[in-house]
């Protein structure tokens, strides 16, 4: 049987290719990263990653760089009709209180797009 194929997985790639590239003229690219919450793991290497902090619904990646009235920007990267869940949801909200941006990207291109925004007109 085929592995099911990673999207979301393969757009944050295809999303740090064009950010390295990209901070050549956008300094403020090298700050991105993943915050490796998701992904399918085994029981027992789930229960000593929440141990260590992991927390289901934050969002995939962020920028700290504090632009207008935010302290930084969080994407959630999504692929087709996947949708954020409730514990996501929870965690955009929270967020958006305590002044950070955050946004829902369905694509690399999107994502993109979006971090050039933040960045260029805060």
């Amino acid at each position: 049987m085929a592995k099911p194929i990673q999207w979301e997985a393969m757009n944050q790639e295809a999303l740090f290719r064009w950010a390295f590239y990209e901070a050549a003229e956008i300094p403020e690219l090298r700050l991105l990263f993943h915050i490796p919450n998701g992904g399918r793991r085994d029981a027992k290497e789930a229960h000593f990653l929440k141990l260590q902090g992991v927390k289901a619904g934050v969002p995939d990646l962020f920028l700290p760089v504090a632009r207008g009235k935010w302290h930084g920007l969080f994407i959630e990267m999504k692929h087709g009709k996947n949708n954020p869940t409730e514990s996501q949801r929870e965690w955009f909200e929270n967020l958006h209180k305590q002044g950070y941006a955050v946004v829902v990207c369905y694509g690399w291109e999107k994502a993109a797009e979006t971090l050039k925004l933040y960045i260029q007109e805060g």
